[in-house]
């Protein structure tokens, strides 16, 4: 199987910068796809940002854009999410997921592995 391990979460203030990055680890074969997921209370996991095997393609959702940044280094199969101007409603559980597919695909279920999410909180 393959197992991802998130780093990075934590409290910072309105305009702060922070740093998200998953470490992956096991039947490496299987991870093409990498993204990051965010979680509000009480809704669905939704796309934050997806790059591609290579890396060479990526995807945001728009309430990043401009702000976020996703980069993958698969020489040490790490996959990080770059987030500036941050604000309050970027408040959430971050999830970093893995897919087979070589699309950049949207949605949770899309993704096979999953790992166990970091907290960031964004105080105004």
């Amino acid at each position: 199987q393959v197992q991802l391990v998130e780093s990075g979460g934590g409290l910072v203030q309105a305009g702060d910068s922070l740093r998200l990055s998953c470490a992956a680890s096991g039947r490496l074969l299987y991870v093409r796809t990498m993204a990051w997921f965010r979680q509000f209370p009480g809704n669905q996991r939704e796309l934050v940002a997806g790059i591609s095997p290579g890396g060479d393609l990526s995807d945001y959702a728009d309430a990043v854009k401009g702000r976020f940044t996703i980069s993958r280094d698969n020489t040490k199969n790490m996959v990080h999410l770059q987030m500036t101007n941050l604000k309050p409603d970027d408040t959430a559980v971050y999830y970093c997921a893995a897919t087979r597919r070589p699309d950049v695909a949207l949605f949770p279920d899309d993704y096979n592995y999953w790992g166990q999410g970091t907290q960031v909180t964004v105080s105004s």
